[in-house]
């Protein structure tokens, strides 16, 4: 680590704590020469994940996109920010967990819906009828039937 006042690599720690809701490490540093302090920090290097189209086209993953899909399917809904954020966190988690580099578009589609069918069903039924892009009324009363089918 070069101290960024004389460029001298050898410091000293003066102070180590977590930060960042424990994402990064916040260092406060001395340099030895110049006995100035300073601040690092220090992230764990992620490599992105990969979300394969139905098309074989690859783009990385976009929490962001996640958000907008559930914020639409949950419009005029009584499901909060914090719940659809708390969805995401945990959809992006479990892809953390079982996926190192890539994951296909449709497996993340179900992952969603599993979340959503645990929160909100009309969100669900939504967001199901725009992922699995229902062609009819039939395709949309089937998965209807099968949400009633599982409260029975």
């Amino acid at each position: 680590m070069k101290c960024p006042f004389c460029a001298h690599t050898e410091d000293k720690v003066i102070d180590s704590r977590s930060s960042n809701e424990d994402k990064s490490v916040r260092r406060r540093r001395e340099c030895l020469k110049c006995k100035k302090r300073f601040t690092t920090y220090e992230y764990i290097e992620e490599i992105p994940l990969m979300v394969i189209k139905k098309d074989g086209r690859r783009e990385p993953f976009d929490r962001n996109k996640i958000i907008s899909g559930i914020l639409k399917a949950c419009e005029k809904r009584p499901v909060s920010m914090e719940k659809v954020e708390a969805v995401v966190d945990k959809v992006e988690k479990e892809l953390q967990k079982s996926f190192d580099k890539e994951v296909k578009a449709q497996v993340l589609g179900e992952l969603v819906m599993d979340h959503l069918h645990k929160l909100d069903q009309v969100a669900y039924v939504r967001f199901a009828s725009v992922y699995r892009q229902f062609k009819d009324i039939n395709q949309f009363m089937k998965e209807l039937k099968e949400i009633l089918g599982k409260r029975a």
